[in-house]
């Protein structure tokens, strides 16, 4: 099914792209309007079905996982190395987008006109709060943060809840088998929704083409190439990284994440390729209880494809507008990012919040977004299964560091034995020490 899943929707992206073409050049702009309101609610629907799993599925893993790492001492080693990873991660995605936006300057004699400076792009503005900051961290209601999806608050509450079973001991097993029992279901209602992905993937792709049509490429081509080219280089130092620490097993990630990858790259919704990162992780190897902690705190603090674009668009438009920076400028621009953005994690389109904040803070005009809002899905697809990269990488590290990997399923077969979190029919029987197994 995993195998049949990643080719559906890869033919799905082709012919969204053969369609939404189609439309773009054959309807008129009435027609193109009302076929992309249509295909928007097919993808509309599935994020729907992708936010409904969400809460559920990250509180149960990562409680199941706490529950079963044994002590406080070992999550709070994995909460440490997780953090400074993420760090050196946001530093070298960060610099990189710097590095690449200067050596290529694609916003310097871009030939298209300028916004006016006075122009509203219609991105909300704002600035680091540090009250905000906390408040966007800790959750005034766990019941509130599941019903927002908001990742980072529930991760916090179900830290505190799978390190108090831990001190508990005994008392909570009957809560532990429980839990182990919502993951089991959960990743089966996965398995059911992930059905839907390849309509999705073609509505989301075809809505797209159909609206911009494929002619906004080509205006934009040096600074798509670019930034892509960033990605690259950015997939290859990350998957670099993991080769250095695990071996040449990393070199066979790519093929276990290659569906999340399809799903998040065609819908630019990290949250859509959640569950099946999680799940081609524990195929990988990667021991549930290490993947359900990182994975969901990764996904507020190491959107590496994110940081990236951050530094990378601000530069663009500055250079549009023939804003010469100096070099402290733009190590003080790198250091800003780092910070604001970490509390960015539940704002919709994240990066071009962070970006108006930051465009204004260095006397960019504003206006300048305007310049990348016709690309920005395109850019965020790439973005987006970028993020995936470097979680998956972020995961299988923190893995090896503490105590290595497990052998590794195939990423095609699935054993007959137990439930499936790929279609609800099959699933590998739970390892030692893992949700559902000896602990």
């Amino acid at each position: 099914m995993a195998k049949r899943l990643t080719l559906y929707i890869g033919i799905a992206l082709i012919i969204g792209i053969i369609v939404g073409a189609i439309i773009n050049a054959t309807a008129s702009p009435e027609i193109i309007a009302e076929v992309v309101k249509y295909l928007g609610l097919v993808t509309f629907a599935f994020l729907r079905l992708i936010k409904m799993i969400i809460a559920p599925l990250v509180f149960g893993t990562l409680v199941a996982g706490i529950a079963h790492m044994g002590d406080t001492a070992a999550l709070g080693r994995v909460g440490l190395r997780s953090i400074l990873w993420f760090l050196a991660a946001s530093i070298v995605s960060l610099s990189l987008g710097l590095i690449l936006v200067n050596l290529f300057q694609p916003g310097v004699g871009i030939g298209l006109a300028l916004p006016p400076a006075t122009a509203e792009a219609g991105v909300a503005k704002t600035a680091f709060d540090a009250k905000k900051f906390v408040g966007d961290i800790i959750p005034m209601s766990i019941v509130d943060a599941m019903a927002t999806n908001t990742i980072l608050q529930i991760v916090v509450f179900s830290v505190f809840f799978g390190v108090a079973m831990t001190a508990v001991g005994e008392k909570a097993a009957p809560i532990v088998r429980a839990v182990d029992s919502l993951v089991e279901v959960m990743l089966v209602v996965t398995g059911y929704v992930m059905r839907f992905a390849p309509f999705a993937v073609f509505a989301a792709v075809a809505s797209v083409i159909a609206e911009e049509g494929l002619g906004i490429l080509a205006k934009y081509i040096e600074f798509i190439a670019t930034f892509y080219l960033g990605l690259a280089i950015l997939w290859v130092l990350l998957i670099g990284a993991c080769f250095l620490i695990i071996g040449g097993r990393a070199l066979g990630l790519v093929r276990y994440i290659r569906e999340p990858l399809l799903v998040a790259f065609s819908t630019a919704s990290s949250e859509a390729a959640f569950p099946r990162t999680l799940d081609a992780l524990d195929r990988f190897g990667v021991p549930r209880r290490i993947g359900s902690f990182v994975l969901p705190l990764g996904y507020s603090f190491n959107l590496d494809g994110s940081m990236m674009y951050m530094t990378f668009a601000t530069i663009f438009i500055a250079q549009a507008y023939g804003i010469d920076l100096t070099l402290g400028q733009e190590i003080l621009m790198l250091l800003t990012l780092m910070l604001t953005s970490k509390g960015m994690a539940a704002v919709p389109r994240a990066s071009l919040v962070v970006i108006s904040a930051t465009l204004a803070m260095f006397g960019i005009p504003e206006a300048g977004l305007l310049l990348i809002l016709g690309v920005d899905h395109f850019l965020d697809m790439g973005r987006t299964a970028t993020n995936v990269v470097g979680n998956t990488v972020a995961s299988v590290v923190i893995a090896k560091w503490e105590g290595g990997l497990d052998a590794p399923e195939s990423p095609e077969h699935e054993p007959p034995h137990a439930p499936s979190s790929h279609d609800g029919t099959a699933r590998p029987a739970p390892r030692e020490g893992e949700p559902g197994g000896v602990s």
